[in-house]
């Protein structure tokens, strides 16, 4: 796939409602923030985030500095925005730390809650980074959570029940796997709960979120995620995200 120079990626984010103005409803993100500025747990991602984030205006204020949301609170119904050109900068930060794991032939585990959109941006990103030397972490076998199974597919860590992958925002699955290897990885790059537990746990991670998911964007801008990148998380066809996935790696100095 060619390059995508950087406007051309963001007139395709945009096209494809990748960002932009996103399906996901402004009063649904509202009702996330204020969710989570309630201490309602499923919305923290995995992440501590304790009574620091207890106004949801101030939850607002984040998502519309890093993520691009409509900033005005009376705002509530209707169409909201993810700014493309902070999905860009995104994936530029996350191409700058996938170098540094390239030069270092780092240990790196992927990982997603979103099998049905973003797997293919996950498993080509692995890789990637295995062609450039790097050790991409094999999951242990029999891990379970949330009554169903934690599995490795395609190099990406996912959740299975019922013969079926799942979509998830649990911390738990992650919460198995690190338990379960000897030696942490240096990195993770995932989405979800999966990254907000690994960078609770203290280790480097790296992670997409949409529009009404803040826990991830409050990491990063705590410190507990290294780089969160905005983009709605689930499109009409996963090839949408080709482009941007054929972007970070140019940016990261990897090929395929």
């Amino acid at each position: 796939m060619p390059i995508p120079s950087r406007a051309a990626l963001v007139d395709h984010l945009v096209r494809t409602r990748i960002a932009g103005d996103v399906a996901t409803p402004r009063d649904n993100n509202l009702s996330h923030y204020r969710r989570l500025a309630n201490g309602d747990r499923h919305y923290w991602l995995g992440l501590e985030l304790g009574d620091r984030w207890a106004d949801e205006q101030d939850v607002l204020a984040v998502m519309a500095e890093r993520c691009g949301v409509v900033d005005d609170p009376e705002h509530r119904t209707g169409q909201d925005t993810i700014d493309p050109e902070l999905t860009v900068d995104g994936l530029d930060r996350m191409a700058a730390r996938l170098r540094k794991a390239a030069a270092g032939r780092e240990r790196v585990l992927f990982a997603t809650g979103h099998p049905g959109a973003l797997l293919d941006v996950h498993s080509r990103t692995a890789a990637a980074l295995r062609a450039a030397g790097c050790d991409i972490v094999r999951i242990p076998g029999g891990l379970t959570a949330d009554e169903g199974y934690v599995v490795q597919f395609a190099d990406v860590a996912v959740f299975e029940r019922g013969a079926s992958l799942w979509h998830t925002h649990s911390p738990e699955p992650m919460r198995a796997i690190l338990g379960a290897l000897e030696t942490p990885p240096d990195l993770v790059v995932a989405d979800h709960g999966w990254a907000g537990c690994a960078g609770q746990w203290g280790v480097d991670a790296m992670g997409y979120a949409d529009c009404n998911d803040p826990a991830l964007f409050i990491g990063e801008a705590e410190g507990s995620l290294q780089v969160t990148v905005p983009l709605d998380d689930h499109v009409l066809d996963p090839r949408f995200y080709e482009p941007m996935t054929a972007y970070l790696l140019d940016a990261a100095g990897l090929t395929l």
